[in-house]
């Protein structure tokens, strides 16, 4: 089936609450140097929460005193969730590096959408969370 001619659905609270519940291995793709970005404050908070975090940024060694890499296949661990910072016309390629390595959960944050490629992840058997934030659903089905 065309994905355009698919809706696309998140998963239900249950669902995510499951996600954040069980996968412990995040790599947050855009994950910026910068305090001020929304890519570090919710890395932060992952890491604070007890998340072990990678970041995948070129030309950044490290950020928040994890190690960074390159391409989200140059992470040298399995990774459960792929949490993505980044603009909605570099998804298909961070959607093919999630495939590639597979990850069980793609994840675009807050106005990262792609309709095309999170169907093309769910029909690669990814679950995808899209225009949520890990930090915000974490705090409304998990702390709370």
């Amino acid at each position: 089936m065309n994905s355009s001619r698919r809706d696309f659905r998140n998963p239900t609270d249950d669902e995510i609450r499951g996600i954040l519940e069980r996968a412990w291995t995040i790599a947050v793709v855009g994950l910026s140097p910068s305090p001020h970005r929304p890519s570090h404050r919710v890395a932060a908070f992952l890491i604070e929460t007890g998340y072990r975090v990678f970041g995948v940024r070129p030309n950044s060694q490290e950020v928040l005193g994890r190690p960074c890499y390159p391409r989200l296949a140059d992470v040298p661990e399995k990774v459960d969730i792929v949490d993505v910072f980044r603009r909605p016309e570099t998804l298909a390629q961070h959607t093919d590096e999630a495939i590639a390595v597979g990850a069980a959960v793609l994840w675009f944050q807050l106005g990262v959408i792609d309709v095309d490629s999170a169907l093309r992840a769910q029909d690669a058997g990814i679950q995808v969370v899209m225009n949520r934030c890990m930090m915000v659903e974490y705090g409304r089905l998990v702390a709370a």
